[in-house]
């Protein structure tokens, strides 16, 4: 297992796992956070869940902090395993290729590693601003619904997240394309869907966590 972990192969595999349970945390944040449509009761009662959860058998936010421990680990995983196979890249080839082939590398493939550092920056903002509060001048504390409002109503800061939204669609797009690759998922009669599939997810994404600060700043969320 050590030596199959130090290969590049190995490092493919863990960042695609990884990648797989950070898939699936963006999708059920975006899907949750739907319910702010709903009105303040059925997004404040969500977030109040997600602290219940496992409640008595576990303190309260007990399975919450579980499961921030274990993505952070998955981040943490996914980034180091990123930085690795960069430098192993580097090693095995030390000068750039003379000619980019631009045909068969797409915009998001190029900037995958810089689009990760992006939305890795955007994560740390996003908990500082409606998780913790800090960066949030009008936070109140329990009141997911007022927070994720009045924070969306600062023009810069919708804005900002709209283009991290852009990085992170961008960074899902290629992620998803090369993790089935990566786990041997690689056959010309599969590809198209492959692509397919990772286009659609990241514009589910995309569509899903943009529409939280336009919904604020044209008043459809007040």
């Amino acid at each position: 297992m050590l030596n199959l972990y130090r290969s590049a192969v190995g490092k493919k595999v863990l960042m695609a796992l990884t990648g797989l349970m950070l898939f699936g945390f963006v999708l059920g944040h975006m899907v949750g956070n739907l319910k702010i449509y709903q009105g303040p009761e059925k997004l404040n009662a969500y977030a109040e869940w997600l602290r219940e959860v496992g409640s008595p058998a576990v303190p309260h936010g007990g399975v919450l902090w579980i499961a921030r421990i274990g993505l952070l680990a998955a981040v943490g995983i996914h980034i180091l395993s990123a930085w690795q196979l960069t430098r192993m890249s580097r090693k095995a080839r030390p000068h750039d290729y003379a000619k980019l082939e631009s045909v068969q590398l797409t915009y998001a493939s190029r900037t995958m590693r810089w689009g990760g550092v992006i939305v890795a920056l955007f994560v740390v903002y996003h908990l500082m601003h409606l998780t913790w509060g800090s960066l949030h001048s009008d936070f109140i504390p329990g009141d997911a619904y007022h927070n994720v409002v009045a924070g969306f109503q600062v023009l810069p800061i919708s804005l900002f997240y709209i283009v991290a939204q852009v990085a992170l669609a961008l960074h899902l797009n290629h992620g998803l394309w090369s993790l089935f690759q990566s786990l041997g998922w690689n056959h010309p009669s599969i590809n198209p869907w492959r692509r397919r599939l990772a286009g659609a997810f990241a514009a589910i994404v995309f569509i899903g966590n943009v529409s939280f600060p336009i919904a604020v700043l044209t008043g459809l969320v007040a």
